[in-house]
């Protein structure tokens, strides 16, 4: 990380402009832990801008949920609360199902995947975002998903009934299909919820749980590769169109290197988590071959359920994606 952290702030200095005539402070709102590569990146991209910019503008990065609540975080930005911050963006699919396109299950699973599925997505999220007032900068994807419980499952049938951490539709939704019993819990929450046993499984990547340090509540973590969600930055439109081109052009700049360093960082950070979990006394392995029949049925009833909610827009996705396979 540091010599992408160099090559952030080296390109940060080359393209520096002269000393603002007005200089401005940017809250940056996270909902993850500053440890988190995703917060990490997030505060590169802050130095690089505020560098660039040669102090112009100024980027603040708050992790955590500590200024505003993850669940808030787009809002906030649309009402003009903040001008800048970070969110999942499969946490909107409830209000426009396009958001959801990175959670369909088990349709990219690897990282090279992962990008084409974002390539053909990237026209039309940046089209639904700008009639919300709102310019994407940059996204960055998470590890491939797995379960994690507190107990060994070997099949579907023997999820019912357990407390399950959901953080956007998809996983909600998962919960209902295998019976299982939906909790909506934010991320800064989630190691105390999994303590409390508010809830007592989860789906998400081994980065999260070596972030949240989860051997201390849960046992095992089922290696599935569900789908890659992907976390954005996106920016106020009406603030990035009040910037000067000048300033405009650093920022996506800088954007585009966080991007770069933030898929790098994903890839090294998915085997480094695994040993991880592994090293804090959890069971990591490969789900039994019921388990993934199991889930493979899930994912193909939820993967209908998302091309009907979703229309021509997903259905014109998934076409383009599967297009370059």
């Amino acid at each position: 990380m540091k010599t992408l952290t160099n090559l952030l702030t080296a390109t940060a200095l080359t393209t520096a402009i002269a000393s603002p005539a007005f200089a401005e402070t940017w809250d940056m709102p996270l909902a993850y832990p500053a440890t988190n590569f995703h917060s990490a990146v997030a505060a590169e991209f802050g130095k690089c801008v505020t560098t660039g910019t040669g102090g112009d503008i100024t980027i603040a990065t708050h992790p955590s949920g500590s200024l505003i609540a993850g669940n808030d975080i787009k809002r906030a930005i649309q009402t003009g609360q903040v001008p800048i911050g970070e969110r999942l963006m499969s946490a909107h699919q409830n209000e426009n199902a396009v958001f959801g396109f990175d959670s369909i299950p088990f349709l990219a699973t690897s990282f090279d995947d992962s990008a084409k599925l974002w390539e053909a997505a990237k026209p039309t999220l940046e089209k639904v975002l700008a009639d919300q007032d709102l310019t994407l900068l940059y996204t960055v994807p998470w590890p491939p998903q797995g379960i994690y419980f507190k107990a060994p499952i070997a099949s579907v049938d023997e999820m019912s009934g357990i407390k399950f951490r959901a953080y956007n539709a998809a996983t909600a939704r998962l919960a209902e299909l295998t019976g299982m019993l939906p909790v909506q819990i934010e991320a800064a929450e989630l190691s105390q919820a999994l303590a409390t046993g508010v809830a007592d499984s989860m789906i998400s990547s081994a980065a999260t749980g070596y972030d949240s340090k989860l051997w201390e509540s849960l046992n095992y973590f089922y290696e599935v590769d569900a789908w890659l969600p992907r976390n954005y930055i996106m920016v106020n439109s009406g603030v990035w169109d009040g910037l000067s081109e000048e300033n405009r052009g650093i920022i996506t700049g800088c954007a585009e290197l966080a991007e770069y360093a933030g898929n790098w960082r994903a890839r090294e950070y998915t085997g480094f988590t695994l040993q991880g979990l592994r090293d804090g006394g959890m069971t990591v392995e490969p789900a039994s071959d019921a388990l993934k029949a199991g889930l493979q049925e899930i994912g193909a009833t939820m993967t209908e359920e998302w091309l009907a909610a979703a229309g021509e827009d997903g259905a014109a996705i998934v076409e383009a994606y599967r297009a370059m396979k």
